[in-house]
């Protein structure tokens, strides 16, 4: 999904945090052939099209929930959910409220680095999405977005992984 992205893009980054903690083979991933891989690890989106002004509107995301709860539905052994942004964060949420997950209220509200640990068994982390308007102004730093990769290692109880 992330594939090809330009240089310095959310594509970039979230390649080298996935191989920085073991869940890529490699930390870049310019084209479907190059070798990148994912190791014990799944990507998916709120929105499985790029939107107008790259700004998902509600009824775009209301229109490819489905697709989500499907996915979501389908996975049997997710242990750690890592949310990039608000979006991607709300979506996660109402698609396990779609699934019948019991989600907690009040509901989790986004915040960047928040560790959530749900009742159906996942503990979803929260980052800043690593766009280019978040990295350029710094809102998001590579230590900060490296620092939720680490603690997803961490939680999963495997060693190593480093930047």
């Amino acid at each position: 999904m992330f594939t090809g992205d330009a240089a310095g893009g959310s594509g970039e980054w979230v390649a080298r945090a996935l191989h920085a903690h073991g869940f890529a083979t490699q930390p870049t991933s310019h084209d479907r052939g190059d070798g990148f891989r994912l190791v014990d690890a799944y990507i998916t989106a709120a929105l499985h099209c790029v939107p107008p002004d790259n700004r998902p509107r509600p009824a775009e995301l209301r229109r490819c929930a489905g697709y989500l709860r499907e996915e979501l539905g389908r996975l049997r052994s997710v242990r750690i959910v890592v949310a990039l942004g608000r979006v991607g964060f709300e979506a996660y949420l109402g698609a396990a409220t779609g699934l019948g997950w019991r989600v907690p209220r009040p509901r989790p509200r986004f915040a960047h680095g928040a560790a959530l640990d749900l009742p159906w068994g996942v503990t979803l982390l929260a980052t800043y999405h690593p766009s280019r308007q978040n990295t350029q102004t710094r809102r998001l730093t590579w230590p900060m977005f490296d620092a939720v990769f680490a603690e997803a290692r961490r939680r999963l109880g495997l060693p190593g992984g480093s930047a």
